[in-house]
């Protein structure tokens, strides 16, 4: 198994890889991306704005043919073209620079979008909002079928997706299967909470993690004694550190072992290993809300979990790929071996043999998915079909 390799840099293919794991068409993917290819071999941060106007082309086409849909009562096909308008809205919007013309605009459509596409789909999937200190948290709400109270898993973003994304994960679809519900998040620094509040991310997770949980034991649909926690990306760093910090939660995982972020931004300064987006550095001072890069290293400057595995006393779970170009193997090692207080602790490392092996499974998020799904329904007893 291997990444989807169209363009000549990293980003731009992680990019496709996402929207293609999110339910995109490959002909859909080759449509938005075969214009725009010559302009990729001018790096990563050039030609974005080229990169957007091609994901917007197509939703717009999408949008249009989602209204003849609505207009002959077809719903769910509607709905269905208008999920991959907003995934490729979200997309393209994601790959700007800070600031961009028309980056605003097109988050705000993408929301509308999503929002119509679920309302059309009668999907299981809930807007809600988690009060924080200040502001409050958006998130989506996917309740497991039949009777309650069932077991709910806290999901939190990396450090450039959004709640959306996380729903298109299909993580929360494969814990509802299992009898779980999921609570998707964005969590500060990310999604709506960063982009209409504001709000930077701040490296004690337990902080807006603890809201999410206090939000959760107010819903009788919820069993507050079997709450866990996980986060893909940078969420495998915020994820640990919120169960470790929070004890309420009763599991975790983490997708993608992000064990020492401070020491990753060093390995970035040195070139050493892939960016996750375009005009990186603008992005991440973005996200900490820092003026310039000595602030936000300051900011990040004990973001690692030496010291903060060890506290974690309930069942965790660490997975990475073997392959992994933005964060290192190594880092999964670490975490695994610092859970010595966990009562149950696994490492999974996905390998060739199955796939997976890109970051967070961006080659093949499948097994990711289903191993993370299985472990909290064994650890928080949802139930196996």
């Amino acid at each position: 198994m291997a990444l989807f390799e169209y363009f000549p840099n990293y980003i731009w293919n992680l990019s496709l890889a996402i929207a293609i794991e999110s339910g995109a068409p490959i002909g859909e993917v080759l449509d938005i991306a075969g214009p725009v290819k010559d302009a990729a071999s001018n790096g990563a941060d050039a030609g974005t704005q080229e990169f957007l106007r091609q994901w917007m082309g197509k939703a717009d086409t999408l949008v249009e043919l989602a209204a003849e849909d609505e207009a002959r009562g077809r719903h769910l096909s509607a709905a269905a073209k208008l999920q991959r308008a907003a995934l490729y809205l979200f997309n393209g919007e994601r790959m700007q620079g800070h600031g961009s013309p028309g980056r605003e605009a097109t988050f705000a459509r993408a929301q509308a979008t999503f929002r119509r596409a679920m309302a059309l789909g009668e999907e299981p999937c809930e807007r809600v909002e988690v009060p924080l200190e200040q502001g409050f948290m958006p998130a989506l709400y996917t309740q497991a079928p039949g009777p309650g109270p069932h077991p709910v898993v806290v999901y939190c973003n990396g450090l450039d997706s959004c709640k959306e994304l996380l729903y298109w994960s299909r993580l929360p679809q494969a814990l509802a299967r299992r009898g779980i519900s999921t609570l998707s998040v964005d969590q500060p620094g990310t999604g709506e909470t960063l982009r209409l509040q504001g709000l930077p991310a701040t490296a004690a997770s337990e902080r807006w993690a603890s809201r999410a949980v206090d939000w959760l034991e107010q819903r009788p649909a919820v069993d507050p004694r079997r709450i866990g926690m996980t986060g893909i990306s940078l969420g495998g760093h915020f994820a640990p550190r919120a169960v470790a910090f929070e004890p309420r939660f009763a599991s975790g995982a983490a997708w993608g072992a992000n064990h020492n972020w401070a020491e990753v931004q060093q390995r970035r300064i040195r070139r050493e290993g892939e960016n996750p987006v375009p005009h990186y550095w603008a992005h991440v001072m973005w996200v900490f809300g820092a003026r310039d890069m000595a602030e936000f290293l300051e900011k990040v400057r004990d973001m690692h979990l030496n010291g903060v595995m060890e506290r974690i006393r309930v069942p965790f779970l660490v997975t990475h790929g073997e392959k992994d170009r933005q964060i290192p193997v190594e880092y999964a090692h670490q975490s695994y071996e610092q859970l010595v207080n966990s009562p149950r602790r696994e490492l999974r490392i996905f390998t060739a043999r199955e796939g997976g092996v890109e970051h967070v499974g961006a080659d093949n998020m499948s097994f990711g998915r289903d191993y993370i799904a299985d472990w909290f329904a064994e650890t928080l007893g949802g139930h196996r079909p």
